[in-house]
């Protein structure tokens, strides 16, 4: 029997990219709701509690609106909005980050796909915490780069439009209040006592993502190369299917000295870099923005809801 999958919010680009990977599968039934009732919560609900999985691919008051329209207790929401990312009952979707959160995944009926730039972040600092490498009270210093895709449909039209402000051209530094969305749950996924300094860009491509962060060594609890950083990633994420960890100063996997942002756009896929030197270590994760970053990620958790291959529809 066909799983039955609704996507609420299916025109924006993340329900868009969900439903796309979904066009091919064989194995699930999509609800559709009439354009005109698409907003309607008596419609909607009758979609939600009729399906076996929703996806909520909404605004964070629309998200919540939606997830309380549930009524049916066999039906699994999945959110992709901040709404419920730091909720403690629901599962954060971040399967390769300890056996706890795949297994809470697989059981939960209520899933909250991470944040783009939380990824990233996530990827490097829950490890680096959990390692005891670095303390809890760490003055992190975020700096990443982003694909103008991730900033939604308004964006997009102004960054592909003709005669556009020639500001665009350039990489645009937001978050200047540092009051990002993504702050609270980096903070509490990574175990950070502090929220860290955060200094996003938006650039002039399309998608595909790098988040970067950098440890004096001399402010560590214990006293690492980095080269133990690397080894320690590496032991980390060495069973994980989608998030790997590049060899050492990127050997074998950069063909230049330079890490450029795009190159897993259209993907599930996770790079992890180590590199710097002995007294400032440096470390990078590298995906993309709208694939591990977003619908990949939520496509993922489903398959692992599901208890199929989670990369499934996502090769």
């Amino acid at each position: 029997m066909a799983v039955k999958v609704f996507i609420d919010g299916k025109e924006g680009t993340t329900g868009l990219k969900i439903f796309e990977r979904f066009a091919k599968r064989n194995d699930l039934e999509i609800l559709q709701i009439d354009d005109e009732k698409r907003k309607d919560p008596v419609e909607k609900a009758k979609m939600i509690n009729a399906s076996d999985y929703t996806f909520l691919c909404l605004p964070d008051a629309a998200a919540i609106e939606s997830a309380e329209l549930c009524t049916n207790p066999d039906t699994v929401i999945i959110d992709a909005s901040t709404a419920h990312r730091t909720n403690p009952d629901w599962a954060y979707g971040f399967p390769e980050l300890d056996k706890s959160f795949r297994e809470k995944i697989q059981t939960s009926k209520r899933i909250a796909v991470p944040g783009c730039y939380a990824s990233g972040f996530i990827s490097l600092g829950y490890p680096l915490v959990k390692s005891g490498i670095m303390p809890k009270d760490y003055p992190v210093t975020i700096h990443a780069v982003s694909g103008y895709s991730g900033a939604g449909k308004k964006a997009i039209a102004q960054y592909e439009a003709e005669g556009r402000n020639p500001e665009l051209d350039s990489p645009r530094l937001y978050a200047l209040t540092q009051a990002h969305k993504h702050l609270p749950e980096m903070k509490k996924i990574s175990g950070l006592d502090y929220e860290p300094i955060f200094n996003p860009y938006v650039c002039d491509y399309f998608q595909g993502m790098t988040v970067t962060v950098g440890l004096h060594s001399r402010l560590l609890e214990k006293k690492v190369t980095a080269h133990d950083v690397w080894e320690m990633m590496s032991e980390h994420y060495k069973d994980s299917h989608f998030v790997k960890v590049a060899g050492f100063m990127g050997e074998g996997t950069l063909t230049e000295q330079f890490i450029p942002a795009n190159t897993m756009a259209g993907t599930n896929n996770m790079q992890i870099f180590v590199y710097g030197n002995d007294d400032r270590i440096m470390l990078t994760s590298r995906f993309d923005n709208l694939g591990k970053g977003a619908s990949g990620a939520a496509v993922q958790c489903f398959n692992i809801s599901l208890g199929i291959d989670e990369g499934f529809s996502l090769e």
